[in-house]
């Protein structure tokens, strides 16, 4: 393990995992705010502790599964796909409706409950990514997650702003996740063994993969607003 800690790929590793549950956890900090709205404010901390400790040890599980489900023919390729659809879906935005069917209780277990079940059905995505991060090392994955879990329960609203004042941040943790997919992609067991360039290149195509199809998306999103503008006001 120390071996393990001493290595320079581990800490590059460790880094990837944090920046994609800042990057994808920005929805799960907007459900933690919205199931302990109605929660009395002495209850409402107690509420975000206990449920970000219950998605800890629930993502933690998820995480494990996925990693032996990776070691299986064509699942990395299955993965790479997925981390490439996160991508875009990072770059394209979302409706502002998007978190209004959940219900917030006005009971502390309640609370706990709707932030862990939330939790586990958003971070598919987030298990996903992590699990071609971490490159099969749980223990990898447990000390990320360990760390960035308070960044996004305490630290949520900054990184939020700091994401909306520099739309530069979103392009390039879109920009990882294509790089993530296309070097795990490669690795899948039912391809022969590649050389070493060859997982920059994989990386290198699925950055392009990503921010090529995301900007298109939102050009073509604009465009049909556009029009929709067009034929109200005629």
């Amino acid at each position: 393990m120390i071996e393990l800690i001493n290595s320079p790929g581990f800490w590059l590793a460790v880094m990837q995992i944090i920046a994609i549950d800042i990057l994808l956890g920005g929805d799960n900090a907007v459900v933690i705010a919205l199931a302990c709205r109605k929660l009395p404010k002495a209850q409402r901390n107690r509420a975000i502790i206990g449920g970000a400790l219950g998605a800890i040890l629930l993502r933690i599980a998820m995480i494990f599964f996925a990693l032996q489900l990776l070691e299986l023919p064509y699942l990395k390729l299955i993965g790479a796909v997925l981390l490439i659809w996160i991508g875009i879906k990072l770059i394209v935005p979302e409706g502002e409706d998007a978190h209004d069917n959940l219900a917030p209780s006005p009971k502390l277990l309640g609370a706990i409950k709707t932030i862990i079940v939330a939790d586990a059905v958003m971070s598919l995505d987030n298990v996903v990514a992590v699990a071609g991060a971490s490159n099969g090392q749980l223990e990898l994955v447990i000390f990320g997650i360990v760390i960035s879990i308070p960044i996004i329960i305490w630290g949520s609203k900054l990184v939020l702003h700091f994401m909306d004042q520099y739309p530069i941040v979103i392009t390039l943790g879109a920009a990882l996740l294509g790089w993530i997919a296309g070097s795990m992609a490669i690795t899948d067991i039912s391809l022969p063994a590649v050389p070493a360039w060859a997982h920059y290149a994989a990386g290198a195509v699925g950055v392009a993969l990503v921010l090529t199809i995301g900007k298109f998306m939102v050009s073509w999103n604009e465009a049909a607003g556009d029009r929709s503008e067009t034929e109200r006001s005629e």
